[in-house]
């Protein structure tokens, strides 16, 4: 693909919820970008609920259908599979999940054959999609198995808020057994790498402590001192700039002070309610969003995906009122990750 602009494949996870929207409205927005040759989008996914949206929206852009050659137009729509019913705005149904997951899938195959550089993917719903025969509990599950990968990290991301995780969709209390000095170590390394591949030249990374105030030399547990700080030790004596175990009270202000580049959370919660608690903004006066910004990278695939970090919003689809601020983001962190991969291969 050398010599073209980079080419972004856009999976729109479950047609009945607000990924034919916000796809639209992200289209609509990228649209002096595609027409200066910056950029190539291919949504793949849903034709009917595409253009269902575009109703809603009142607008005329042509996603001319992807024939598959290497010289496609800089906006195209690829179906994931035949139309087998009438996908409803809103409500969960089998046929949506089918569709997520084939445009996903075709997403995978597209990447590993080098036909686009990355994949973006809109909201799908789990229900569906095991109701429609996918045991996945998501997409990072989905994206592993259809790549063979063992093992992936969650990164989220809201402008400089880097946020990686060592456990994720785990119970609470599991958390301190499966902090392991193993684990550990691999989230840092794949942190650490994954901020070389956006640019970050020298990463600086702080470790959030598990228990309060750090564990308070031993009082609160002893997992900071007996687990997290000889791995940190470690990472540093081999020349990474690795800091902590700070308490996750004060981390991520230190984050969002850009004192460091990421920060490595030791449970879901914890990464997940400061990064979204800054990318998701309301109108306190009338309770409305009015911003949904920030974005799911997943770590550790053969293949860049990063992803919008909200759900399908069935209580609003098809309303016209979705917003595409975090589908932009997850664009704009997609394009910043092939660029690095593509001047790695050519150097």
């Amino acid at each position: 693909m050398s010599g073209l602009p980079p080419c972004l494949g856009i999976t729109m996870g479950d047609p009945a919820g607000v990924g034919p929207e916000i796809i639209v409205k992200a289209v609509r927005r990228l649209k002096p970008r595609l027409d200066a040759g910056d950029l190539r989008l291919l949504v793949i996914g849903h034709r009917s609920a595409l253009r269902a949206a575009q109703v809603v929206l009142d607008d005329h852009l042509d996603f001319p259908d992807f024939d598959g050659s290497a010289n496609a137009p800089a906006l195209a729509m690829h179906a994931a599979s035949e139309e087998r019913s009438p996908i409803r705005f809103g409500h969960i149904d089998p046929e949506g999940g089918r569709f997520a997951y084939l445009a996903v899938e075709r997403a995978v195959r597209l990447a590993e054959a080098g036909r686009i550089d990355g994949i973006v993917t809109a909201p799908l719903n789990k229900e569906a999609l095991n109701r429609a025969g996918y045991k996945y509990a998501g997409h990072t599950d989905m994206l592993a198995d259809l790549t063979g990968t063992k093992s992936s990290y969650m990164l989220l991301a809201h402008g400089d808020m880097r946020v990686t995780h060592v456990t994720t969709h785990v119970a609470l209390e599991d958390v301190p057994r499966l902090l392991t000095p193993e684990r550990l170590r691999r989230t840092i390394d794949i942190t650490y790498q994954a901020m070389l591949d956006l640019g970050i030249e020298k990463p600086r990374i702080a470790i959030a402590a598990l228990n309060p105030h750090a564990g308070e030399g031993g009082l609160f547990g002893r997992q900071d001192i007996e687990v997290s700080t000889p791995v940190i030790a470690q990472c540093r004596a081999e020349g990474m700039d690795i800091q902590g175990p700070i308490p996750g009270d004060t981390v991520f202000v230190k984050l969002r002070a850009r004192q460091y580049d990421a920060v490595v959370a030791m449970y879901h919660d914890q990464g997940h309610i400061p990064v979204k608690l800054l990318g998701f903004n309301i109108d306190t006066a009338t309770g409305v969003w009015q911003a949904l910004s920030g974005v799911n990278i997943t770590l550790g695939l053969p293949v860049i995906r990063t992803s919008v970090d909200h759900g399908t919003a069935f209580d609003i689809a098809g309303t016209g009122v979705a917003n595409e601020d975090s589908l932009i983001e997850a664009i704009d962190y997609a394009l910043r990750l092939a660029a690095v991969k593509k001047f790695r291969l050519e150097h």
